[in-house]
């Protein structure tokens, strides 16, 4: 039996299925957001050059310094997340494997920026 669907119509659902742009996209903000990120957080740091453990500690529960170590770790991790899927993608042949590390880069990615953003939720709130 022949196709008798035109070339574009064979063709459809083929693609990206829409997530490219959106990939791409997430990528580009996400590397925006952690420009401005680590150059405020490499310049807190380095104006605590030489603070005491007690002065971190009060910079940290600052709530303004708190939510913005919080972006920071969840714009830096998901842009980790999305540039190694890139990564896999392209250069993992096997599809099973290719899945399988997709999904543990996910999971480790969200793993560390909840074990992170719970460590500054710690010390943001007194614990």
């Amino acid at each position: 039996m022949t196709d008798s669907r035109s070339p574009i119509a064979r063709a459809r659902g083929l693609g990206a299925a829409r997530e490219g742009t959106r990939h791409w996209l997430h990528q580009r903000l996400t590397g925006l957001a952690n420009l401005v990120l680590v150059f405020w957080f490499a310049s807190s740091v380095a104006a605590l050059a030489g603070a005491d453990y007690t002065t971190v500690v009060w910079w940290i529960r600052d709530p303004v310094v708190s939510v913005l170590l919080l972006l920071l770790l969840a714009s830096g991790f998901y842009h980790l997340s999305l540039g190694l899927r890139v990564v896999i993608e392209d250069y993992v042949s096997g599809e099973g494997l290719k899945l399988l590390l997709i999904y543990a880069v996910a999971a480790l990615s969200l793993l560390l920026a909840l074990l992170g953003g719970l460590a500054v939720l710690k010390i943001a709130l007194g614990g």
